[in-house]
């Protein structure tokens, strides 16, 4: 059986893998950390792999895209996998706002820059890292 521990670094790569695989280390950190401080949210799950599977139920209207577009979730790159492995586990260990990028540190969303979604309208615009932007909710 899987620990707990194991289970939360596995949905938190994924996470990172599926969202930001090609992006820079700093990119797949940051989104590695808008997972975590959703995890510290109230306004979130309490966990690594219910912050990520939030809504997962409702197709292409979940949290993360990956977690409900009917696609099938395969890990096909296995040397980028294991990188990514490393980072998310670095992240839990750490898990520490110091440890990420300034304009990431109070951020719960992100989105690619080719959409624009319609809460981007009323977060607070911390910046852009790679092809994600990313934002914060100054009420929360």
């Amino acid at each position: 059986m899987e620990s707990e521990r194991a289970r939360e670094l596995n949905c938190l790569a994924r996470g990172i893998y599926f969202e930001a695989r090609g992006e820079s280390i700093r990119g797949m950190l940051a989104v590695g950390r808008v997972i975590l401080n959703r995890v510290k949210s109230k306004a979130y799950p309490e966990t690594v792999c219910g912050v990520v599977y939030q809504n997962k139920e409702k197709h292409n209207r979940c949290q993360f895209s990956f977690a409900c577009d009917g696609k099938p979730d395969t890990i096909k790159e296995r040397a980028e996998w294991g990188a990514i492995l490393m980072h998310a586990a670095w992240l839990l260990a750490s898990d520490k706002e110091e440890t990420s990028p300034r304009l990431v540190r109070f951020a719960t969303h992100y989105h690619a820059d080719y959409v624009s979604p319609h809460w981007s309208r009323v977060l607070v615009l911390a910046g852009r890292i790679g092809h994600h932007l990313f934002y914060y909710d100054p009420t929360a």
